[in-house]
């Protein structure tokens, strides 16, 4: 298999991917795919993992936006080594370990008090008295990673 040639729907089959999605990617800037002698897009063997990489990426939570930036860290003119995807990869560990943390606090703590000032169980008022959730910030604060704020004391 040449390293460029790969018709939309090969690339289509190996990805899982509609080629109206592959089509979409490509006007987005997420991928570039050369063109035949008869204007057919002609893909790289690479263009693989990028789709798989971007799909993995979406299914995160992470916009287009976000994954046009990472891949734009990848080099262009030679096919990206597993040292290029390692680098790109080291660059979501941070964001992806908040999530983790994040997603830990919500399925252990949904049921108690989230800090969104609703105040309407019965031990929102022991956890979160006052509404003093509300000092630092809008939205459900001990959620967000806030702790608790205690009364101070004269």
């Amino acid at each position: 298999m040449k390293n460029r040639g790969l018709s939309i729907s090969h690339i289509a089959t190996r990805t899982g991917l509609a080629a109206s999605a592959i089509r979409y990617y490509e006007d987005q800037g997420l991928i570039a795919p050369g063109r035949g002698p008869g204007g057919q897009r002609q893909f790289e063997k690479a263009d693989i993992r990028r789709l798989s990489f971007i799909m993995i990426a979406q299914s995160l939570g992470f916009s287009i936006a976000e994954i046009r930036d990472q891949l734009s860290s990848l080099p262009e003119g030679r096919t990206p080594t597993a040292a290029d995807w390692r680098r790109l990869s080291a660059t979501y560990r941070a964001d992806l370990d908040h999530r983790i943390d994040q997603l830990t606090r919500l399925r252990d703590d949904l049921d108690g008090c989230i800090g969104c000032g609703c105040l309407s169980l019965d031990r929102c008022g022991l956890y979160n008295p006052g509404d003093r959730a509300a000092r630092q910030g809008p939205g459900p604060r001990y959620m967000l990673g806030d702790a608790p704020l205690t009364e101070e004391k004269p």
